[in-house]
């Protein structure tokens, strides 16, 4: 029977317990760990030069080399340790691996961060003999144990991420679960080793046994740093809308000055590409649109010194802009079949034909809050038709930008007067005027509706909007 795996990682922290994890597995025939084999500060393990004739200057040029050795070391599973700050190079390639196992090691961050603080004071970061034991207390600090919690569970998020991506599965063990022969014997079965241990490998001993408060120079900072933590999550904005691709097509770029707008959908678009177009004294026609990742790749080359833009408007205004544009009319350019769906799946009275001579303020006011409604729904996955781009939350339309190339200036609409001039400037166009103003939303302005009701809907729609991009309550 085929081996099910060729070669392994035991994904892991400082202060976890995996030497002692190590230790083990090196105890069972046919199998190897080379320590932290891609440490940026050493090889393996500090006193060693090289891992498999491999050596630290060899690794840093070449990381794959090493990886290459240990996936193929001759009548043993091979392997290493890897932490969070290891060299970057070669995670993708792990995870990427179905024939690499991956063992996920973990412990109480609390405990992780005093030991490791215990072993700064001390110096000591191994203990075989417990009569050399020395003794220290850890110096707790609130702000460091936060950044420590952080940087931990974003490397796990990865992990799992890459895991779920990859319809992989890996061999998690907690830090108290060391101490189990049967787990242990269990990770050799799962990585399909016929060894097992009679007994564990004990020449390494716990360092710290005590309770935490026991072992914290100020016990009293305890409290201040874990009630900076937010353990369960709970100050998160819910977000149940996809990843966006960033739109290429819909990019544009000045005839021949280097500026590319990346427009949010439903912002101030037309204004932008007038201003652009303006920079050089030309028609829209002549802006420079409908690029491909390779097209538009090419100019970003052929343009240096270029500058990227994008315009957010607040949410609020930009959902009415939207209603007013897509939904209200019924004419070329209006979301036809999202408007027949939302007028039957949310009650919305929208008239049949437009214009209509008897659609009033009231009228209007409720239907648009119906259609904020309506946003709310689908942008949790609540209805059958797809997220348009023109309602999407703005952060992810960002967010799909960043994934190809995010722009130099992520600008308000109320700040074009002053910062558009500043951005033709920085690419070569010193006496740029500032873009026309938009043309005010028909039949009725957002100012003749507006109220505390349509700002609250707007902020149950867009809640990450207005956290990720400070926006307050829409003032005209």
């Amino acid at each position: 029977m085929a081996a099910r795996f060729d070669w392994f990682v035991v994904f892991a922290e400082m202060r976890t317990g995996s030497n002692f994890l190590e230790a083990n597995l090196n105890a069972l025939d046919g199998v190897e760990c080379h320590g932290e084999a891609f440490n940026p500060h050493f090889i393996g393990y500090p006193n060693r030069s090289e891992v498999l004739g491999v050596g630290l200057a060899e690794r840093d040029a070449e990381p794959a080399r090493l990886l290459t050795a240990i996936r193929h070391a001759p009548g043993v599973l091979a392997g290493f340790r890897y932490f969070h700050d290891h060299d970057p190079r070669v995670l993708d390639e792990i995870l990427g691996d179905p024939r690499c196992a991956k063992i996920v090691l973990t412990r109480n961050p609390l405990d992780s961060y005093v030991s490791w603080k215990i072993a700064q004071a001390t110096g000591q970061w191994k203990l075989t003999n417990v009569t050399r034991r020395k003794e220290g207390l850890a110096q707790f600090d609130p702000v460091e144990f936060e950044a420590h919690v952080a940087a931990l569970q974003d490397f796990q998020r990865r992990l799992v991420h890459a895991l779920q991506t990859s319809g992989q599965s890996a061999f998690y063990i907690g830090y108290d679960d060391l101490q189990d022969l049967g787990v242990i014997n269990g990770l050799a079965a799962w990585l399909g080793v016929a060894a097992r241990l009679d007994d564990l490998d004990r020449s390494l001993k716990r360092q710290n046994p005590e309770p935490v408060t026991e072992k914290l120079a100020n016990p009293e900072a305890l409290a201040e740093g874990l009630a900076r933590l937010d353990r369960f999550d709970l100050g998160r904005t819910p977000n149940f809308e996809p990843p966006r691709r960033p739109a290429i097509p819909g990019w544009v770029a000045a005839p021949r000055a280097r500026v590319l707008y990346a427009p949010v959908r439903g912002g101030p678009e037309a204004e932008v590409r007038a201003w652009l177009a303006g920079l050089d004294r030309a028609g829209e026609g002549a802006l420079l649109r409908d690029f491909t990742q390779g097209t538009l790749r090419k100019w970003l080359r052929a343009a240096p010194g270029h500058r990227s833009l994008t315009v957010l408007r607040h949410p609020l205004a930009r959902a009415h802009h939207v209603f007013c544009t897509r939904i209200l009319p019924t004419g070329g350019g209006s979301f036809a079949r999202v408007r027949r769906v939302i007028r039957r799946t949310h009650a919305i009275d929208l008239p049949d034909d437009w214009p209509d001579a008897g659609w009033t303020e009231d009228r209007h006011r409720a239907a648009f809050e119906g259609f904020l409604g309506f946003l709310k729904d689908n942008l949790a996955g609540n209805t059958n038709l797809r997220i348009a781009g023109e309602w999407c939350s703005q952060s992810a339309a960002l967010q799909g930008m960043g994934d190809f190339a995010p722009p130099d200036f992520v600008l308000r609409e109320d700040e074009m007067a002053e910062w558009l001039p500043r951005i033709a400037a920085a690419a070569g166009r010193p006496h740029a005027p500032p873009p026309p103003e938009a043309a005010p939303d028909a039949p009725f302005t957002l100012a003749a509706i507006h109220d505390a009701g349509l700002e609250r809907r707007a902020r149950e729609v867009y809640a990450r909007d207005y956290e990720r991009f400070g926006f307050g309550n829409w003032r005209g």
